[in-house]
């Protein structure tokens, strides 16, 4: 039996006029009647002939909730595209030079009830996992005040850094059927070769994050 599912933030429709032209030229379908976003029904292959949502979805990774979440294999998985931008205090940061190791990626928002929710079960893993070549890096999105995000860190006792992101540019770089710019928080385990392995819509729990992030750890 399922257990009870933790409602993502989905953002106001008038969360900006930028981010939701482009949300409608990428075709991107939210569900009104729940926190989680839909794939896309239907994918072109390379011969230019479209495909079910079915057969794609055997062949790409796609957002689900935490409860349902499981490693994509290897030829399922789409490139996260290359991050560069700058942390909360300013510092440059690069997704790049994270290549071969396992990166977990949070969006978040300090105004977030579901992010403050699961804020300490990321936490945890972050400080158990730093060993094993794996790295947390945060995006957060919405906030146009730093100085509210870093007092969501400090109080939330996060270690690792986080993409300063307040117009959401950097969520519309991914593909919407791995990431929804709509649903916050979102978490992503990004393999060593830099290949999303894990898409998670909505809070996701310690106790279901860490064995995904232990299996992609352990390819090697």
């Amino acid at each position: 039996m399922r257990g009870p599912v933790r409602r993502a933030a989905v953002l106001p429709v008038g969360a900006g006029l930028a981010v939701a032209a482009a949300l409608l030229l990428i075709g991107t379908v939210t569900d009104s009647s729940a926190s989680c976003p839909r794939t896309a029904s239907a994918h072109t292959s390379g011969t230019g002939a479209a495909t079910s949502g079915t057969a794609a979805a055997a062949r790409t990774v796609a957002v689900t909730y935490a409860s349902g979440a499981t490693v994509a294999a290897p030829r399922a998985r789409r490139p996260a595209p290359v991050l560069t931008w700058t942390d909360l205090d300013g510092n440059p940061i690069s997704l790049a030079a994270f290549r071969e190791e396992v990166v977990v990626l949070n969006v978040w928002d300090s105004w977030c009830a579901p992010c403050r929710a699961e804020a300490g079960d990321l936490a945890l893993p972050s400080g158990e996992v730093r060993g094993a070549g794996v790295r947390f890096l945060g995006i957060n999105t919405r906030d146009r005040d730093r100085d509210a995000a870093r007092s969501f860190v400090r109080a939330h006792g996060l270690d690792f850094p986080s993409l300063h992101d307040p117009t959401g540019a950097l969520l519309l770089r991914f593909p919407p059927e791995v990431l929804n710019p709509q649903t916050i928080p979102s978490t992503l385990v990004v393999d060593r070769e830099g290949r999303v392995a894990v898409a998670i819509g909505g809070a996701v729990s310690a106790g279901r994050l860490k064995p995904l992030i232990d299996r992609v750890a352990a390819e090697g």
